[in-house]
């Protein structure tokens, strides 16, 4: 687990490890459990690691009277989470995801398609077998945001007239919807749902956007990706649309006739825009919007504080 996670469980210490590692056997079995390949494929995509905070968020809005539908659910919210990273790479055949091969990489197209396939399936699975026909509901809707999210995304592909508002919708459909999935659906029926879905929507756009940040910076020992990813892949991102602002120059830049280098260089060019530092603003002005809104649920003092640790650590992480 990443510093601004474990900070979040050691502070957690009374209730929150033990749920989370049940959501992680509940992972490893649910993974391991459907064939030599695909469960080998399903299984490497999860001991690639991850921050494991969107189940963190189901388990916190949750409480700590956190139960077996809540691990299941926190176990569903990660599965939907890794099938997007399987199929995303499929999409942008991507040769590493954290540093290591991905499953594209290693099983080709067939198999990385059927792993995603079969981690989104068993997701569905999870909340079926114990009846939970409300969070099937609400993870499905998710889904069905995060797939226009991607195809925003692929129709958008190397749009440098794309304006910040598309490039923030965008956002929160394939990126912040599953936070906000995260919040409710540990949360079921208990007061200020609402104001925890704008939480967990602030909280994932912030996500986003320092992500965009970090494909900019790099480096990619820290990235586990080449620098300039987004660019290479014509996936017009926040930096670089308010560098073109600053710099119009960037505007002429063909995306698809970029190289490693010329990626390398374009980051160059964003960066000494000041680009950076405005959208890492952006960013923190959401997570302190998202912290305050805290103050107005029925929430006990450690779940409030675990929250906003939650929110913090996305800034960390990307510091």
């Amino acid at each position: 687990m990443p510093p601004p996670v474990t900070a979040v469980l050691d502070a957690g210490a009374a209730w929150l490890p033990a749920r989370l590692g049940e959501t992680e056997r509940l992972l490893e079995d649910t993974a391991a459990g459907h064939g030599a390949a695909l469960g080998a494929d399903a299984t490497a995509t999860l001991n690639a690691g991850g921050k494991r905070l969107r189940p963190l968020l189901v388990l916190l809005c949750a409480g700590p009277g956190a139960d077996a539908a809540a691990v299941r659910a926190a176990a569903a919210v990660e599965l939907v989470h890794m099938a997007t990273l399987v199929h995303d790479d499929v999409l942008d055949d991507a040769p590493l995801r954290r540093g290591r091969p991905t499953v594209v990489a290693t099983s080709g197209r067939s198999g990385a398609t059927a792993t995603g396939d079969l981690l989104l399936s068993r997701a569905f699975g999870l909340l079926a077998a114990a009846g939970d026909a409300d969070a099937v509901r609400l993870l499905s809707e998710t889904s069905v945001a995060l797939a226009r999210g991607e195809l925003a995304q692929r129709r958008d592909a190397f749009d440098l007239s794309l304006g910040r508002e598309r490039y923030l919708e965008r956002c929160r459909l394939k990126t912040a919807r599953l936070f906000e999935c995260a919040c409710l659906i540990g949360r079921p029926r208990r007061p200020g749902a609402e104001l925890l879905q704008r939480y967990g929507s602030l909280v994932g756009l912030a996500f986003q956007l320092l992500d965009d940040v970090l494909d900019v910076t790099g480096p990619p020992e820290r990235t586990g990706k080449a620098r300039g990813t987004d660019l290479l892949d014509g996936t017009v991102t926040l930096p670089l649309i308010e560098a073109a602002e600053r710099d119009p120059e960037l505007r002429s830049l063909d995306l698809a006739e970029l190289d490693q280098a010329g990626a390398e260089r374009a980051c160059d060019r964003i960066a000494a825009t000041g680009a950076l530092e405005s959208a890492r603003g952006e960013a923190l002005a959401m997570v302190a919007e998202a912290k305050g809104l805290l103050d107005d649920v029925d929430l006990d003092v450690e779940e409030r504080r675990l929250l906003g640790l939650v929110a913090d650590g996305v800034v960390e992480r990307y510091s």
